[in-house]
């Protein structure tokens, strides 16, 4: 019989491999005993621990989003300039995409693959972890440190330049992660800062 800590173990090696393995063959790409192998179980191992891929892959975007949006949300409502915000939370969403790739890709990825029964909660996080970088560029046009522009496409624009790196980063790269995200920050305040 397993144990309590067993099986929250087994559970939590499932996950990780869940993650890998979505974000190299796809949630639709991947099967339910690709994984089994993968992680050295049964299928119905699987099975015991998830009703199915979908409420595997739902939780591992639901884990992700609950493990970073609070962190961008201190960002986002800190009392540091507009500027400042948005260059933190550029910087910490390009760490978070570098020290976590495989479930992040599949929040970026793959959340697009989830049936009805789990696609709204996802909208409803994936858009509220969105809204950060909009109040943020919201309270940037407001000041002036931005310039006048469309708030939630600038928003799009930025988050999609950061997400583009789950197709190129690599560990063994010549870029240290914290001189990207620096990069990355500058890049993406000079792309809607105001003229001085």
């Amino acid at each position: 019989m397993t144990t309590t800590a067993e099986g929250a173990h087994t559970r939590e090696r499932i996950l990780r491999a869940a993650a890998a393995l979505f974000r190299e063959k796809g949630v639709n790409g991947a099967s339910m005993q690709d994984l089994a192998t993968a992680v050295g179980v049964t299928k119905s191992s699987l099975y015991h621990h998830f009703a199915s891929k979908q409420a595997l892959l739902s939780e591992i975007l639901e884990l992700t989003v609950n493990r970073v949006d609070p962190i961008l949300r201190k960002v986002a409502s800190s009392g540091l300039s507009a500027t400042e915000r948005l260059h933190r939370a550029v910087e910490t969403h390009i760490i978070e995409l570098i020290r976590d790739q495989d479930n992040l890709t599949c929040f970026v990825e793959q959340g697009r693959y989830l049936e009805p029964a789990y696609m709204e909660a996802y909208k409803s996080k994936r858009d509220a972890y969105e809204r950060s970088f909009r109040d943020i560029i919201d309270d940037g046009v407001t000041s002036g440190e931005f310039r006048e522009v469309d708030v939630r496409l600038a928003s799009m624009a930025i988050l999609g330049m950061c997400n583009w790196m789950i197709h190129w980063y690599r560990p063994r790269g010549e870029r240290k992660p914290a001189e990207i995200a620096a990069e990355f920050a500058k890049m993406a305040i000079a792309a809607i800062e105001a003229d001085q």
